[in-house]
This record gives C-alpha cells, structure tokens and sequence, in this order.
C-alpha cells in the first residue's frame, strides 16, 4: 500500500507506526536568497562511495558542517566536518525555533536536476544519536520524498517544496527506509540540508 501526503501540519506524524515524521511545510521567508547562499558559499565537493569494493563518484555534490571537526562515516567513505558558516547558523537557528530540537551538525546534498537523486537507505550509522531527531531542509526544486517500511513494505510519498521542513525522529531510521527518486520533469536544482547529532566522543 502506498500513500501520498501534501500538506503541511507539524503536528501530525505521516507514518502509521513505528516511527514519526513531522512536516512543517515552508518555514523559511526569502528562500530563494539562501538558495544563492547555500550555492556560492558551501564548500561542494563531489560525493564519493564504495559499491561492491569499487570507488564510485557521483553528480550529486556534498558537504559536512558542525560545531567540531566531527568525523562521519556512511557508504565507506569518511569526512571530516567544517565549522559552520553564517548562513548555515542562521538556518539552525531557524531549524531549531520551528522544531524544539537541538543539533550539533549538517550534512548538505546539491541535485542539479531531476536525473540525480538517493537509492532506498537509513541513517542508522552509530556516530548519529539513536533515534533522535533529523531535520531536512529543502531549497529549490520541489521533490517527492518516499518511506518504506523494511518489514511491512509500505510505502508513504510526500512532496517536499521550496523552504520546507521535515523532521524525522524516534524509531523511524530503525523501522523506516526513505529515499529521494529520480524523476524526468524536474530540471532545476535543489539543495537539502540534514541537520543531525553527531554523538560527542
């Protein structure tokens, strides 16, 4: 069974059990102006993974901030955080105002179009504090965002727009897979940004 949701209410969780997913909708006033922001001042850099021992480049480009230089470990590949620019403060700042969480990091991916995107996966790595909260952010392109639950197989399909919100929190990175699928009518960028809690060592 797959479900679509499309609107915008915090209070209420998109997922049916074993997890929760919050969506505040817009949060940020003048979105298009952080878009230029995020683009001409994060430090971008192609991203990188092991796939069957081989190492694979991808279009898509990333980046690593925190309040530490926190290292962080995901498809094989290590990085190193930079400390946090102005831009990207603000936007905790906002983050947290809008959600009543806390977060000490942010990893950052650039789409330059609809043709990139992220297979099915959980950010379950054991740096992350277990379930606590993962606030995504998304600028540009509007995108649909999809869960699947590793058990049951349901699926649940939101659209995120320009400016947007979403928490994911409790035991949805243990019961939950999510993914960004590719699609052929987006042709226009779109930046996310996952701020995290990286557990302090």
């Amino acid at each position: 069974m797959r479900k679509l949701f499309n609107t915008a209410d915090p209070s209420k969780n998109h997922l049916p059990y074993d997890g929760t997913v919050n969506y505040f909708g817009n949060i940020i006033a003048n979105p298009d102006s952080y878009f230029q922001k995020l683009l001409d001042e994060v430090s971008w850099q192609h991203d990188q993974a092991m796939i069957f021992g081989k190492l694979v480049t991808t279009k898509r480009k990333v980046a690593w901030y925190g309040d530490d230089a926190f290292s962080y470990k995901y498809s094989g590949i290590e990085k190193v955080a930079s400390p946090w620019n102005t831009t990207l403060l603000d936007l905790k700042k906002i983050v947290e105002a809008n959600s009543g969480e806390t977060f000490n990091s942010c990893l950052l991916n650039l789409y330059h179009d609809g043709n990139e995107g992220m297979a099915w996966h959980s950010d379950g790595e054991k740096d992350l504090k277990k379930n606590g909260a993962i606030a995504s952010v998304s600028f540009g392109a509007e995108r649909k965002f999809s869960f699947k639950h590793k058990i049951t197989k349901e699926k649940i399909d939101l659209f995120l727009e320009d400016g947007s919100l979403l928490i994911m929190k409790d035991e949805t990175q243990t019961y939950w897979l999510h993914r960004l699928p590719q699609s052929r009518t987006v042709c226009t960028p779109r930046i996310n940004l996952t701020f995290r809690t990286i557990l302090e060592k």
